[in-house]
């Protein structure tokens, strides 16, 4: 019969016996009751403890374990771990206990802090105990051997042990599952830009020593790392090899990059691309690529392939014509025409223009509500009217009111030419025809009005967007050959847009010498080219741009170089830290304004806690009402790849007094969940928008608009409601400016892109969208300077499946929506509002039965005039008849046409078929299943985008869907038929399909 054990004391006091077996009994027995008698052994630790020291005692290391328990449970951690370390291998990491979890965490936490300070700090070294990295790796090694992978990766991805990380990686059973896994991780949770370069490099090693790598994912790291050279020789090795799937695959990993949009990073593989080598004369002009006439290569580039095809078979004998370098010339022509944006841009600009559902009606209400006298509300329709239809190339709507247009003057003038920049954003081919009755004319000597010169060569920075290598020199040239300040503002916007993030020395000395003349209006549009040119490369030019800002007296430029500097330092997290530091603590508030920028898009999209620290201290303690707004409006690009926190850490913000911060509080989440349509972000924007204070009630209504574009009402019903909402504050006559404008542009950004786009800041492989960022930064200065505004449209990502086959030709492909069509479907359009009355209207009343009374009413007379003449009889028998008749016309006249109940109402179906291209929003996206007895099957598994697909059955003829781009006589026009044609179009496959029979002509009575 086993004893209870009630004391220690015994034991205890067997430790200061002299023979070791006995202190060993004792050490042995005190550790396995140590949860239990803690209390009792905690007054004999100074004797355990000399028993550790002890270094001719054997057992010393379970003394040191003794006595780490007894702290653990003291509440001493760090003296427990210090003796845990002591304790060796006796410190079993297997253990499951209470005791054994919480120091490894410990130990991982001290480690994973001692190895960030090594990282950080190069020029010292960092002590590391090597017991506390025995006792890491043994954890590490153990996870391992267990088979959990997932534990061992987030360890070592914390510890920064590589070496271990790459093991685990190996050792999984699903090595790609593995490293996608291990590239979600480095991206949500590593903050340290270093650190996750440093793996990022690693998982490319891993990626590339395997049998099948994964081509999409390694280029995807590549551009992350920043590394041209490695995705160029991956497209090379691609597009040489001889099977059709791997060319597929190419032509995928292009568009992907191409979704990222990073101008520079593009041109740099591009560039890099092996040219094919020159061959028979007629094979060598469609491949080439002219500089001068980069506008016309999107032409070039559909036509590469027919082109290849005919001269191979015409000039077969003109010189010896190698099949396979012909074969890369073809798919090295597809690749650089989808690299250089030109092919996305072109099917974008076919698939916006062939589904623009945008509704003039909501456009020609705000027109008639806004008062002429108020120019504000004015520009704002004209804005309204740009956003509603960017991409699409329909200005029908300019058009048909020309007059009202015309009233624009000065600024306004200059806003309305630019706003044909972004509905014909992406049209290169014909950007420069386009604005060209508006462009400076240089042999005139400028005649026009320099606002609509100065809005044109902005409009031709917003058509060619991140794709200007065919503008950026005539943009140059009508920047150097004018004086005029205007004309200057509008060229600087418009190169600087052209020319984003290609860090040209050349473009920002001429800019720069702009600025010099220290001109106001044209200086801050100056400052702001400098940083949209510069954005992301941390360049010395920030010192530069900050010293001329401490110069200058211009408040305007100061205010346009302070976001160029902020621009500059985007993405680079720590390494922006001096200059941040240097500009939060400048005694102008206008470059703490841009310091907050600053801190804002260096740690774009990393959700990283000393930013949103930094943030939130300068919201509550900065002197400056602009400052504050700022660092407040700052947390939504920092917080945007988790948009779920944001509504949570600015709900507080929101409630505050000083109304500069709730507005700064409702852009932040309209910036961070735009286009989520998240439920919480809703209901902390509805109490703004009815907010007392103008300028908050605008700011709620366009984030509002922000968080809702594409969210249908099916989906939400606080969606139609907010519609009904904007109306009505656009509808009345004693709302403030500022709300109607706000109002106003909500109502436009909700329907924006032909209701065919939404706000996306991450692409589908959670890179950040440089150009969206930057657009929404700049976006967001639009309260001092309407003409900004415009840049939305850069943030604007179209919500598009289009499919393609190897010639990059669009085929009808089907595919599936597994939610009810109603859930996605796009707004109805809105009806002429008619006057109603609640008075009971009369039953409607056929004219065929009108016609029947009137004739039993002749016949009743007939019949009275006959009996008077004599024959009873036969009157009898007549008006028996007309009886009969009026009788039968009263149960005519009660029915009711097309009654109700009469209707059955058809269950709505629970999926629907979508045909390639098709829309599908972000909510969608989770529904799409591809069918599986589909003739064509995907590359890439992706609901929505640019998708390459596989024809399986290749021998059989394709039928290609009809998405034929804008003509020039269409666009010419711009769009001026476009919409009675389309409708026509609808009518005419209505009539084809079943025509209903006219209804029989009827006369109402009332």
């Amino acid at each position: 019969m086993a004893t209870m054990v009630s004391s220690a004391g015994a034991l205890l006091a067997m430790l200061n016996e002299n023979h070791p077996t006995l202190k060993l009994y004792a050490l042995s027995n005190l550790n396995a009751f140590a949860h239990y008698f803690w209390p009792e052994i905690s007054t004999s630790v100074p004797l355990i403890e000399s028993l550790y020291e002890d270094e001719e005692f054997s057992q010393r290391q379970l003394a040191a374990l003794l006595v780490s328990k007894v702290f653990y449970f003291l509440g001493e951690l760090n003296d427990s771990l210090s003796y845990a370390l002591g304790a060796n291998t006796q410190f079993d990491v297997s253990e499951d206990s209470d005791y054994v979890r919480t120091l490894l965490e410990k130990a991982i936490d001290a480690y994973a802090t001692l190895k960030k300070k090594e990282a950080e700090s190069k020029s010292q070294a960092v002590k590391i105990d090597p017991r506390l990295e025995a006792i890491v790796e043994r954890m590490l090694e153990k996870c391992i051997s267990d088979g959990r992978y997932q534990q061992a990766i987030g360890m070592a991805i914390e510890c920064r042990r590589l070496d271990k990380l790459e093991e685990a990686v190996t050792k999984s059973d699903n090595v790609h599952g593995t490293l996608s896994y291990c590239i979600n991780i480095s991206h949500s949770y590593v903050t340290s830009r270093e650190c996750r370069q440093e793996v990022l490099r690693l998982l490319v090693r891993v990626y590339q020593k395997l049998s099948s790598p994964d081509y999409l994912s390694i280029c995807q790291c590549l551009m992350f790392l920043d590394e041209p050279e490695g995705v160029a020789n991956i497209l090379e090795k691609l597009l040489h090899s001889e099977k059709k799937d791997d060319v597929l695959l190419a032509l995928q990993i292009a568009f992907d990059l191409v979704d990222n949009e990073h101008q520079a990073f593009l041109l740099n593989v591009r560039d890099r691309l092996s040219q094919p080598r020159p061959v028979s004369t007629g094979e060598v002009q469609p491949v080439s690529r002219d500089t001068e006439s980069a506008q016309n290569v999107v032409a070039a580039a559909s036509e590469d392939v027919q082109m290849t095809d005919q001269t191979q078979a015409s000039n077969g004998d003109v010189g010896e014509m190698d099949p396979t370098e012909a074969m890369y010339a073809e798919r090295w022509a597809k690749v650089k025409g989808i690299l250089s944006g030109e092919t996305s841009i072109q099917l974008i600009l076919q698939f916006l223009y062939s589904h623009n559902k945008s509704d003039l009606l909501i456009l020609k209400t705000i027109k008639q509500s806004v008062e002429m006298r108020n120019s504000v509300c004015h520009s704002a329709t004209i804005y309204a009217n740009a956003i509603m239809h960017a991409g699409t190339t329909v200005d029908t709507f300019l058009r048909e009111n020309l007059d009202w247009l015309s009233r624009a003057t000065n600024w306004a003038k200059f806003s309305a030419t630019a706003g044909l920049g972004v509905i014909h954003r992406g049209h290169l081919q014909q950007g420069r025809s386009l604005m060209a009755p508006y462009l400076p004319q240089s042999a005139a000597g400028g005649g026009g009005s320099p606002y609509s010169e100065g809005g044109a060569l902005y409009a031709l920075g917003l058509i060619h967007a991140d794709h200007g290598e065919g503008i950026k020199q005539f943009l140059r040239d009508s920047l150097r050959n004018t004086n005029v300040e205007v004309i200057q503002h509008g060229a600087c916007l418009g190169l600087g847009l052209a020319a984003l993030g290609t860090a040209d020395e050349d473009i920002f000395e001429d800019i720069k010498n702009v600025l010099y003349v220290d001109s106001a209006v044209a200086g801050e549009a100056a400052g702001i080219a400098m940083g949209l040119l510069m954005v992301g490369t941390a360049s010395e030019k920030a010192s530069e741009m900050l010293a001329y800002a401490h110069e200058t007296q211009h408040e305007k430029i100061i205010r346009g170089l302070s976001l160029g500097i902020a621009l500059t330092v985007y993405g680079r997290e720590e390494e922006a830290d001096t200059l941040i530091e240097q500009m939060t603590r400048d005694q102008d508030p206008i470059l703490r304004y841009g310091g907050m920028y600053a801190l804002a898009l260096a740690y774009r999209g990393t959700a990283n806690n000393k930013a949103i620290r930094q943030l939130l201290h300068f919201a509550v303690s900065d002197v400056s009402d602009d400052v504050r707004r700022t660092a407040v409006l700052a947390l939504g690009f920092v917080l945007y790849s988790e948009p779920e926190q944001t509504p949570r850490i600015v709900s507080l913000l929101s409630e505050s007094y000083n109304p500069h911060v709730r507005y700064g509080a409702a852009l932040a989440v309209g910036i961070s969940c735009a286009g989520t349509g998240l439920s919480d972000a809703i209901s902390l924007l509805e109490p703004l928008t009815s907010d007392v204070v103008d300028f908050v009630r605008q700011g709620a209504l366009i984030a509002m608009a922000m968080v809702m574009v594409q969210i249908s009402e099916a989906s939400d019903s606080r969606v139609g409601t907010f519609r009904r909402q904007l109306e009505k504050i656009i509808l009345d006559k004693h709302e403030d400016t500022m709300s109607k404008m706000g109002a106003i542009l909500a109502a436009a950004i909700l329907d924006a892109g032909g209701r065919n786009v939404t706000i996306r800041l991450l692409s589908k492989t959670k890179h950040d969208k440089v150009t969206a960022v930057v657009g929404l930064a700049i976006f967001s200065q639009f309260w001092y300077w309407y003409p900004l505004i415009y840049f939305i449209s850069l943030s604007f990502s179209p919500t598009a499946f289009i499919g393609l086959n190897y010639d990059l030709k669009v085929p009808r492909f089907e595919f599936l929506s597994h939610a009810k069509p109603s859930m996605f479907e796009y707004p109805r359009p809105t009806t002429v509002p008619t006057t109603t009355s609640s008075v009971k209207l009369p039953t409607a009343v056929l004219s065929t039965s009108v016609k029947a009374k009137a004739r039993a009413k002749k016949e009743a007379e007939q019949q009275v005039n006959t009996e008077k003449s004599g024959g009873l009889e036969t009157s009898t028998s007549a008006i028996a008849t007309g009886k009969g008749k009026l009788s039968a016309e009263k149960d005519r006249d009660s029915m009711q046409v097309d009654s109700p109940s009469e209707k059955k109402s058809e269950p709505e179906p629970s999926f629907e078929i979508l045909t390639n291209p098709a829309r599908v929003v972000p909510a969608q996206e989770k529904y799409i299943k591809f069918l599986e007895e589909s003739r064509y099957v995907p590359v890439k598994l992706i609901p929505s985008g640019f998708v390459l697909l596989k024809d399986l059955h290749p021998s059989e003829p394709e039928v290609l869907s009809l998405t034929d781009a804008p003509s020039s006589n269409t666009v010419s026009t711009a769009g001026e038929s476009a919409q009675p044609a389309r409708q026509g179009i609808t009518a005419a496959a209505m009539s084809v399909d079943e025509e209903p029979q006219p209804p029989q002509p009827f006369e109402y009575t009332s």
